[in-house]
């Protein structure tokens, strides 16, 4: 293990996840802002449903780990809710089954210590004419509609209020930028630099407002070796050091 022992974020989902640093996507803006501060844990696995997640749960987040995590960020859905295919292969999960799922994982992460925080991420909506162009290639006619993006993402909203677990609306989060269908993806359902600046936004408004005995918020987490240090960068007077130790370079994008 590499020390000092940070708090661990582990971000657990699909394609959404593992895909979270590719182009300034949310996994990677996370890291930046965590940097010194927490370690950002990516377990994403493309084409993935709630269905496979579960069945690996207990591998990825074993209840006897000496560590466990301060915040766990879940998101399956898209998956689930793509249309069934009539050989009954494919990633599809009926409704009733997806809410199961879900209510299973989120009894697991909360076992897992008193000081482990759980959000579930619900799906977002996709651009169906982009999907198509970008991915039918691919995998063919694509059974995958914002109708049933819907259904899934209020389900898993559902789950959320039930196991008073903090859920984030991303089908409508998307929704509120007048030009969603243009810059939120990179092929109508995957998340451009723009569509992950909302899910960061999201998170971190979760964080903010959450009255959590520790603050998982950014702002309120402590920077790791932040004393002052004669090794500092030197000043434009040539006489003192500039503690650089919170700066993030997140350029004009100011988070809060």
């Amino acid at each position: 293990m590499v020390g000092p022992v940070r708090p661990q974020f582990v971000l657990f989902g699909s394609s959404i996840v593992q895909l979270s640093y590719n182009d300034q996507g949310w996994g990677a803006i996370l890291t930046n802002l965590y940097a010194r501060k927490a370690d950002i844990i990516l377990r994403g696995y493309c084409g993935w449903n709630s269905r496979r997640a579960l069945q690996v749960l207990n591998e990825i987040f074993p209840k006897d780990a000496i560590v466990q995590p301060s915040l766990i960020i879940v998101y399956f859905g898209g998956n689930d809710s793509i249309l069934a295919h009539p050989s009954g292969l494919g990633p599809h999960v009926p409704l009733q089954e997806y809410i199961e799922n879900m209510r299973k994982i989120a009894l697991h992460l909360k076992s897992l210590s008193k000081k482990t925080r759980v959000i579930f991420l619900s799906s977002p909506p996709i651009n169906e004419a982009q999907m198509r162009q970008t991915l039918s290639n691919q995998l063919g006619p694509l059974r995958r509609t914002n109708e049933s993006c819907q259904i899934y993402s209020e389900a898993c909203l559902k789950v959320c209020s039930e196991m008073n677990v903090k859920g984030i609306d991303l089908w409508s989060a998307l929704q509120q930028r007048d030009d969603w269908l243009d810059v939120c993806f990179t092929d109508g359902i995957h998340l451009s630099s723009e569509g992950s600046k909302i899910v960061v936004k999201e998170i971190m408004k979760v964080l903010r407002e959450a009255e959590w005995e520790t603050s998982l918020h950014w702002k309120s987490m402590p920077n790791e070796f932040a004393e002052d240090s004669p090794c500092d960068p030197i000043g434009v007077d040539g006489k003192t050091t500039i503690n650089v130790s919170n700066w993030n370079f997140q350029g004009n994008f100011q988070w809060e």
